[in-house]
């Protein structure tokens, strides 16, 4: 074979892949000058040239290069791209040279290109990064491909999710904290604007209680939460997240420029011309950036009422009489997310009126409810719930609400409260209402002042209400007794139901959430128990025994009727 001369008929400078696949005996002279000059007429490359032509395909080429240059070849549709380097090399050198980074292990860098012929892209690598470089042949289609995902804008991926909707309104937006300087750029960029009032609406439509923004090393996930489970709703490019967070801030008047503290803060969105919701804001630094949860707080739950909460008929009968009373103490237990907080909310909402002065202590007061003077807790400024709860008690109120009893003090000050003609309502962290007094005892509050004052405890779970699209489904009468039905409940009229899954649900097989109750009034042979100081076990018996329903037992009475699945009651209640 003649030699191959360094420069095609033209005179322009030959590719150095052009001249390998001459020597192969895969293009005549004549062709590769062809290509060469139309590449340099199209201002192209001699690969692009090459390929359109259909003279060889990519996956030939590739193979060829592999061979003939002696370096790995890599399919590299199949890898995962979340796992590639992050900022190895600049953006505008990617795209320049064609070549993507794949790994860097110590002062090695290995490298994706579908041209071994192009010194200059291997060494612009190798100063860029400051690492040797190792080839790594890939397919040519499939390297444009990959590249134009993941040099795609930010911006652009952000409108692609958004759309041309997303404006929508904050309450009091111009008085948030103003952005300084280049942060000014961040909060305003009308993507990230647009992006976060999408993630706000969907919440809003979805029936979200939570958003969490979540930064992570090689992504960034935002997750809802819907009928108390988290599911992941968007992964936006990771170089949005600051901007993300500053746009947060400022609506939530928190400190743009802190980012190594926790911050707290809140903010309105006026959804329609009737209908605005809070959003409690936590900021948490972490190790790739801060995340942040928003909590959405919705007022008309707690003008929902009380026959939306799920409560049985006896069940109700006994709570509504209970806070009617002119004085006492009425607790509600239950774990976080377990609904306490509204129905403390519906409670007072029904009590609510202009003859009647009632405050709250909260931390902090999540839902607003015109006509209850409602106080947030501040201990660093030295409002403690004790603290609070002495004020109120100079304040001439009828009832009170104290968000938890944490201590002894608040326990001993809110159980006067109650001993000297209040209504208090409180709640605590505890398992089920028998417990309850029993922890009360444990904190140090005296056994009489407890039988003397509390009235009534409710403990609560929240479980997910099966969706429309519920079918019967066959459960063994073992596994029903088991979970704790009795045999007269196995009378064939009814059959349990489970999920199944439709548009309306988002597949899940449940749409919203229904109350579980265990509502326990104090009786004179429970405050016998309470002044013998007796344990959780002989109050859940003397209880169980007076027709109080244990949480289990409430539970099985929604699976029976059909209101929720027998695994959803298994979930949330122990027994």
């Amino acid at each position: 074979m003649a030699a191959v001369q360094p420069n095609s008929a033209s005179g322009s400078p030959m590719s150095g892949l052009a001249r390998a696949l001459m020597q192969a005996g895969r293009l005549t002279p004549p062709q590769a000058d062809a290509l060469n000059k139309k590449a340099q007429t199209e201002k192209s490359t001699f690969i692009d040239v090459l390929l359109a032509g259909g003279t060889i395909k990519p996956a030939e080429l590739a193979a060829f290069c592999a061979d003939t240059f002696a370096y790995p070849l890599l399919d590299l549709s199949s890898i995962n791209t979340d796992l590639l380097p992050q900022k190895a090399i600049d953006t505008k050198l990617m795209l320049a040279q064609r070549v993507i980074p794949l790994a860097k292990r110590g002062n090695k860098m290995s490298v994706a290109l579908s041209d071994p012929t192009n010194i200059q892209a291997l060494d612009q690598i190798k100063f860029q990064a400051e690492s040797s470089v190792e080839p790594v042949i890939v397919q040519h289609d499939v390297l444009l491909k990959l590249l134009e995902n993941l040099t795609k804008s930010s911006q652009q991926t952000i409108l692609d999710m958004t759309g041309e909707e997303g404006d929508i309104q904050f309450a009091e937006e111009e008085a948030a904290a103003p952005a300084q300087g280049a942060a000014d750029a961040e909060v305003e960029d009308a993507p990230i604007v647009r992006f976060l009032n999408k993630m706000l609406m969907d919440a809003v439509n979805m029936g979200a209680s939570d958003l969490h923004f979540e930064p992570f090393e090689k992504f960034y996930r935002i997750r809802f939460r819907v009928d108390g489970v988290l599911i992941e709703h968007a992964q936006p490019p990771t170089t949005i997240k600051d901007k993300l967070v500053s746009r947060i801030k400022v609506l939530s008047k928190l400190d743009i420029s802190e980012k190594r503290v926790p911050q707290d803060g809140r903010m309105r969105l006026i959804v329609s011309a009737t209908k605005t919701i809070d959003l409690r804001v936590s900021t948490l630094p972490t190790l790739f950036g801060e995340k942040t949860v928003m909590r959405i707080l919705d007022a008309t739950q707690a003008q929902m009422g009380i026959d939306s909460l799920g409560y049985d008929p006896d069940q109700k009968e006994i709570l509504l009489e209970a806070i009617q009373r002119p004085y006492g103490m009425v607790l509600v237990t239950g774990p976080t997310g377990s609904g306490k907080t509204v129905s403390l909310y519906t409670c007072l909402n029904i009590l609510n009126k202009p003859g009647i002065n009632i405050s709250t202590a909260e931390d902090p007061a999540e839902i607003n409810l015109p006509g209850v003077n409602q106080v947030n807790v501040n201990d660093k400024a030295g409002l403690t719930f004790p603290v609070a709860l002495k004020a109120f008690l100079r304040q001439d109120p009828d009832i009170i609400m104290v968000g938890e009893i944490r201590d002894l003090e608040t326990g001993d000050i809110a159980i006067k409260a109650a001993q000297t003609g209040h209504m208090v309502f409180s709640t605590l962290h505890t398992n089920d209402a028998p417990s309850t007094l029993t922890r009360l005892m444990n904190m140090g509050v005296a056994p009489f002042n407890i039988a003397s004052s509390v009235i009534l405890i409710t403990a609560q779970r929240l479980a997910r209400r099966l969706c429309t699209c519920k079918k019967p489904v066959d459960i063994s009468a073992e596994l029903l007794l088991k979970a704790g039905f009795k045999e007269d409940d196995l009378d064939g009229t009814w059959k349990p139901y489970g999920p199944v899954g439709c548009e309306r649900c988002n597949g899940s097989g449940y749409k919203g959430r229904v109350g579980i109750y265990q509502i326990m009034p104090i009786t004179p042979a429970i405050e016998a128990l309470i002044l013998s100081h007796g344990n959780a076990m002989q109050i859940a018996a003397q209880s169980e025994a007076e027709g109080v329903k244990s949480l289990r037992q409430s539970g099985l009475v929604k699976v029976k009727g059909g209101l929720t699945s027998l695994e959803e009651v298994l979930g949330c209640t122990n027994e």
